[in-house]
């Protein structure tokens, strides 16, 4: 298993001036380390790529000793991109891939892992305007996922699994993508194709995506705690 870390973007909601991934949180820990550490106890460091853009140097100077995919068009490309770059040098095994700004519990990480099929880490609360929000078929699968969905089933959180019989799905879904479009259209490009994708519950877990400074107060909290 391979896990792809996509932080290329600017992050401006955010307003920091360094990549969002390197925002400090209230444990002592930026948002890359906690999901490495989280990351490490289901693969080895060597299995881990983070897919860089904005002032990428910072990021490879904090971190080493990871492998690193640059997305060079990062400031006018969107996440479709990111993760295409990402997908095309570990398309050999099942990855995880993760939005660089997501804080995450590692059980979320564990019950990705046990699903048998490709699936989606999602928060089956109330989802506002802003969050990516997901639709279930009759059957239980996922059959979209967009910030538009109307009568969601909640939020997708940023953190999922592909299977690796179902990366070159995926990956044609992303060649269709236009490069302003999130990898969410995708998913829905490679589940019009035949790929198949379950939801994963983590409502019950830590597992917030930081958007805004409100998102980040919030997730400060429930570290404290």
């Amino acid at each position: 298993m391979k896990v792809v870390i996509l932080a290329a973007g600017i992050g401006s909601r955010l307003g920091k001036p360094h990549p969002k991934t390197l925002t400090m949180l209230s444990n002592g820990r930026t948002i890359l380390q906690n999901q490495i550490k989280a990351l490490l106890r289901y693969v080895d460091l060597d299995d881990i790529y983070v897919v860089v853009g904005f002032k990428k140097e910072l990021i490879m100077e904090a971190f080493p000793e990871l492998t690193y995919v640059y997305n060079d068009y990062f400031d006018t490309t969107n996440t479709s991109q990111s993760l295409l770059r990402g997908l095309r040098k570990v398309r050999n095994d099942d990855v995880i891939w993760i939005n660089g700004d997501v804080v995450f519990d590692h059980v979320v990480i564990d019950r990705l892992i046990r699903c048998p099929h490709s699936c989606m880490a999602v928060d089956t609360g109330s989802v506002g305007e802003e969050e990516v929000k997901y639709a279930l078929d009759e059957e239980g699968w996922i059959c979209r996922v967009s910030k538009t969905v109307s009568n969601p089933a909640g939020e997708a959180v940023g953190v999922n699994l592909v299977k690796r019989e179902d990366v070159d799905l995926l990956i044609s879904g992303l060649e269709q993508c236009g490069k302003d479009d999130y990898f969410e259209r995708g998913i829905e490009l490679a589940i019009g194709q035949g790929m198949r994708v379950k939801p994963v519950d983590v409502s019950d877990v830590v597992c917030k995506e930081i958007d805004f400074e409100e998102d980040l107060a919030a997730v400060n909290e429930m570290l404290r705690k």
